[in-house]
């Protein structure tokens, strides 16, 4: 699985960190690099919370995706289908969509390098120095593309003498698992570090239509690391990673939907197979794509450190990424998309499936910095300063293909919606700067600001024969035909410059507590509705700009056994850009990406950790989170490409609604404003997706001496969120049925009668982890662990109202040796 070293690839730290404890039985002081210089988590101005290894370990955190039941405000899950990505929403910011034409909101960076694409951001954690996630926009030192926050990912150095681990497991679904790392010092100034991890399951959903097993996490990969003091003032520190991950996030049922009765797992009743040929369908290489998913990703990272006078330091920090995708996904199951007529449709089995995207697609990324950091003024001022720059190309070559969940299929279907390939770059250049002014041993002000010139361009082509026998029809998807519904064309360049700056102050009461006032400004790069299946639909879509205003606590009390941090945040963002999908007339999914309103968000962060007792620690961490979608009074009633403003769909809705149409509703009788875009199906602007209004977590870990070199540590934690939307439109069927004054019957409601089938709505959960470790001062533990040990069910996200869950309950049996 990419998990492992994906995560170390793709959530990268901003610097080389270490933990040093106050005293012995205190609390650690966890060193970041949050403002891009090794400080105290504790006297950073910015909202954070960070994981060093051991915290990683006692909470069982061994993937990306468990760091996001921790945060406060942060809902973290697997894309739909795809289970080598994580979206991540951070203070109700985030992005679901992977196509390489749209950035994720919150960035991730490994070893200070940035990785634009998150298909691959499900790393298994294997030598991890540390995580650390930022809250809020980070746009003034790590630019573009940060208006929610930052994962950052460090990887432990080599060490200086030899050394490593050796590990191995077994759990659920016949899972078996290996990783391993060495530090082998070559020469007193020169050592390497070399990693790796391996890992196999059968998958936890079974396929009662093939009787295949899907949605396995497999995968492997392998590290080297380097540090060399190649002089007494230059630091070398490099990275080489390879990992390869076939993982699936398969839509499945916790009842079987060819058996309603067999409610014991997960079931799938797709017809399409793992090995599987589309019989000439689709063009290249994805023709003979089965079912699943598979990311495969080359990472190198340099970072030379050059001590200039004084404490002046030089860095520069290279990136190269060559990433590549293949999948072949069903996101209806074999059957019909569920419609209000038909919530539940009949199994199918479809060997074809019944609605596929197939996808081969290829990323290259290079990026260099050039960092430059010191103090000035006898310690007065201390600043950091740099230039960036990004160099990104994709190639994606997809499709989409869907069946009307007829039996027999009609004549005509599977239909081929669309076979396009698009290339697209992007090529952006940034410079910054920040000053911390010392004013008195107690106050700090912070000035810092951020310009960045960026150019993206976008290029598709029509694979379908009749596109390429010498004549283009107007329906072929070409940058020549890219014009609105409107007919203005659609532009395929897009040129954005900004600046970002950031403003801060900090108060340190005592050498104990901490208090900081900040205002920070960020951005998100525009892009295209890549998924278009008709020229008119591949529509551009603008920056979104954040401005956060925080104010924060942060204290130490109890001779360091009591650590109180405490969050306020107001955020602003203009153009907030949000992807919708929806079920159109021939029972196609359609997307479409749009700046459809601004959005406000205030809220609360509380963390809280404790030592009452050696070798006992506890946690816990509360969000609360107030948001809503705020439309621009002074918008045109329809854009540029004559899309409606939200203000005139609600309108039009309130007037399909008030003549007895239907939201979602069959052929005349469908209110076709309601239900689409970010427009509830009652008429009302819908909630903000997956902003629930509590997040809470809570934890506790005691290592207990048994003597003769030999301790029990038993850990527990478990995280709760509030009920939340996962689809912008807020559509959801319940069972019960009704006819509408048209004269239609529908099989199912939306308005909450009976029981919930499928769709946005996520209801309130409780995820509860456990583990139990024995550990020898020999080097070696034992360790049994089970994650969501109650087998809770949670709707996590919603496409075309087919909803995905939550992986099951799982247990994992670990030896390991330490050397």
């Amino acid at each position: 699985m990419l998990s492992a070293v994906s995560l170390a690839a793709m959530l990268a730290s901003p610097a080389y960190a270490q933990d040093t404890a106050k005293d012995d039985q205190g609390l650690e002081d966890i060193v970041v690099t949050a403002q891009r210089r090794a400080e105290s988590a504790q006297d950073v101005p910015i909202a954070i919370t960070a994981f060093n290894a051991e915290t990683l370990q006692t909470r069982g955190i061994n993937t990306a995706l468990d760091v996001t039941q921790f945060v406060p405000n942060l809902v973290g899950l697997n894309n739909t289908g795809l289970g080598t990505a994580n979206a991540y929403y951070l203070r109700g910011v985030g992005n679901t969509e992977s196509i390489a034409t749209f950035d994720p909101p919150i960035g991730t960076y490994i070893d200070d390098v940035y990785i634009s694409r998150q298909n691959a951001n499900n790393f298994s954690f294997f030598d991890v120095e540390r995580v650390e996630v930022l809250r809020g926009p980070q746009g003034t030192l790590f630019g573009r593309n940060t208006t929610g926050g930052a994962i950052a990912v460090v990887m432990k150095d080599p060490g200086d003498t030899i050394g490593g681990y050796v590990e191995a497991g077994y759990g659920s679904y016949q899972r078996k698992l290996a990783r391993g790392s060495i530090d082998l010092p070559l020469s007193p100034q020169f050592a390497i570090k070399l990693s790796g991890y391996w890992q196999d399951d059968n998958g936890y959903a079974k396929n009662t239509t093939t009787g295949e097993r899907t949605n396995e996490n497999d995968g492997w990969g392998v590290r080297l690391g380097v540090k060399g003091e190649l002089s007494d003032s230059i630091t070398w520190r490099a990275s080489y990673m390879h990992t390869f991950a076939d993982a699936s996030n398969v839509a499945n049922f916790d009842c079987d939907p060819a058996n309603p009765a067999n409610c014991d797992g997960r079931f799938v009743t797709t017809g399409l197979k793992k090995v599987n040929d589309f019989g000439g369908r689709f063009t290249g290489r994805k023709d003979d794509f089965g079912l699943g998913n598979t990311a495969r990703m080359d990472m190198v990272t340099s970072n030379l450190e050059v001590g200039l006078s004084g404490d002046m330091k030089l860095n520069l920090i290279t990136g190269y990424l060559d990433m590549a995708q293949k999948f072949a996904l069903d996101f209806a199951d074999g059957r019909a998309l569920p419609s209000l007529v038909l919530p539940s449709p009949p199994v199918r089995g479809y060997t074809l499936g019944g609605f596929v995207i197939a996808n081969d697609g290829k990323h290259k990324q290079f990026t260099q910095e050039v960092k430059l950091s010191g103090s000035l003024g006898d310690g007065l001022v201390d600043y950091v300063t740099g230039v960036f720059y990004i160099n990104e190309k994709n190639d994606t070559d997809f499709a989409d293909l869907f069946n009307l969940g007829l039996a027999p299929p009609p004549a005509g279907f599977p239909f081929l919606l669309a076979d396009r390939r698009l290339k697209n770059n992007t090529k952006a250049w940034a410079g910054y700067a920040q000053a911390d002014v010392n004013v008195s041993d107690a106050l700090t002000l912070t000035a810092g600001i951020r310009y960045t010139d960026e150019e993206k361009t976008f290029n598709i082509s029509d694979n379908k024969a009749s596109c390429n026998d010498g004549t283009i029809e107007a329906t072929c998807l070409f940058n020549a035909n890219l014009r609105a519904a409107n007919g203005v064309a659609i532009p395929t360049t897009i040129r954005t410059k900004v600046w970002t700056p950031r403003f801060a102050l900090n108060y340190k009461v005592n050498d104990d507590v901490l208090l900081f006032l900040s205002a920070t400004k960020g951005f998100k790069s525009g892009g295209w509705n890549a998924r278009a299946t008709a020229p008119s639909e591949a529509l551009p879509f603008g920056p979104e700009t954040a401005w956060s205003y925080e104010a924060g606590l942060k204290a130490d009390l109890m001779d360091n056994r009591l650590r109180v941090n405490l969050t306020g945040f107001l955020l602003d963002i203009k153009g907030l850009q949000t992807p919708s999908a929806f079920t159109r007339a021939n029972g196609s999914i359609a997307f479409i990406t749009r700046n459809f309103a601004n959005y406000r968000n205030k809220g609360l962060e509380l963390e809280v950790t404790a030592r009452p007792a050696d070798g006992f620690t506890v946690f816990g961490s509360i969000g609360y989170m107030d948001d809503e979608y705020r439309l621009d009074k002074n918008a045109a009633a329809f854009d540029l490409y004559g899309v409606q403003a939200v203000a005139g769909q609600l309108a039009a809705c309130a007037a399909q609604l008030a003549a007895g149409k239907i939201p979602v509703g069959s052929g005349a009788d469908n209110a076709t404003a309601c239900g689409v875009g970010i427009v509830a199906p009652d008429g009302s602007l819908a909630e903000p997706v997956r902003s629930p209004a509590w997040t809470m977590a809570f934890g506790a870990s005691y290592d207990a001496p048994l003597g003769g070199g030999l301790s029990l540590v038993p850990s527990v934690n478990a995280s709760w969120r509030a009920d939340s939307e996962t689809g912008t439109s807020q559509v959801s069927f319940y069972s019960q049925s009704f006819t509408s004054p048209g004269g239609v019957t529908y099989g199912g409601n939306l308005k909450g009668l009976g029981n919930f089938v499928t769709g946005s709505f996520s209801k309130a959960r409780w995820i509860a982890n456990a583990s139990l470790a024995l550990k020898s001062e020999a080097g070696w533990s034992l360790t049994a662990e089970c994650k969501n040990c109650f087998d809770q069910e949670a709707v996590e996200s919603t496409l075309a109202n087919v909803l995905y869950l939550n992986p099951p309950r799982t247990w994992t049996l670990r030896a390991k040796f330490d050397f």
